[in-house]
């Protein structure tokens, strides 16, 4: 079974670069399947990362960046796919 985690945090007013390089130096163990990292308007970073396991295995996640690079605490979802139709 494959699953996704999804983190996304919001960047403090001018440092959305700052959070994005941090983002790329983040490693937590392991080697998902894919990695993933995006940016949106409002300084937003989004990651995702797909792994070979069940959907409640414990897996490693990205911290929590500094209390003032981001205006709020990160969001994290976990999904599993679904057969479309």
């Amino acid at each position: 079974m494959t699953v996704a985690l999804m983190w996304e945090a919001r960047a403090a007013e001018g440092r959305g670069e700052e959070l994005l390089a941090w983002v790329r130096e983040q490693r937590p163990g392991g080697e998902p399947l894919r990695r993933e990292v995006f940016r949106a308007p409002q300084d937003r970073v989004l990651v995702i990362t797909w792994w070979d396991a069940p959907y409640d295995a414990p897996l490693p996640e990205l911290p929590e960046p500094a209390a003032e690079l981001v205006t709020r605490a990160v969001h994290r979802w976990r999904f599993e796919p679904v057969a479309d139709g």
